[in-house]
């Protein structure tokens, strides 16, 4: 089985349809780098539903630690910088893009988060 993490700073107090538009632009990010890096993975998550979840830190800090450990298990995965023309600074880090991928390796990284 598997499934989609996207992981969302909840310390920017970005509001819903911020939240929204930021979690899309994970989400299609890091389907592109599977769909490029493992096409029968993408196929394969397209098939079984598309299964996602959205979990959320408290800092930049623990996100990207979140980063770095889906990089090092050969996650694929994305950072989301804001362009700045709205809620945020420019440049800023919002949110995070793993897999789809296997949902055990997915949750052995992000398990302990809380849902969004």
């Amino acid at each position: 089985m598997y499934k989609q993490a996207i992981i969302v700073r909840a310390d920017l107090g970005m509001g819903k349809g911020k939240l929204a538009a930021q979690s899309s632009h994970a989400s299609l990010s890091a389907y592109k780098k599977v769909l490029k890096a493992d096409p029968d993975v993408a196929r394969a998550w397209e098939m079984e539903g598309q299964k996602k979840i959205v979990l959320k830190v408290q800092s930049e800090e623990e996100l990207l630690d979140c980063f770095q450990k889906a990089k090092a298990a050969g996650i694929p995965c994305e950072l989301i910088r804001d362009a700045g023309h709205t809620q945020v600074e420019p440049g800023t880090i919002t949110c995070l893009g793993a897999g789809p991928w296997n949902e055990g390796e997915l949750d052995a990284i992000f398990g302990k988060l809380k849902l969004l």
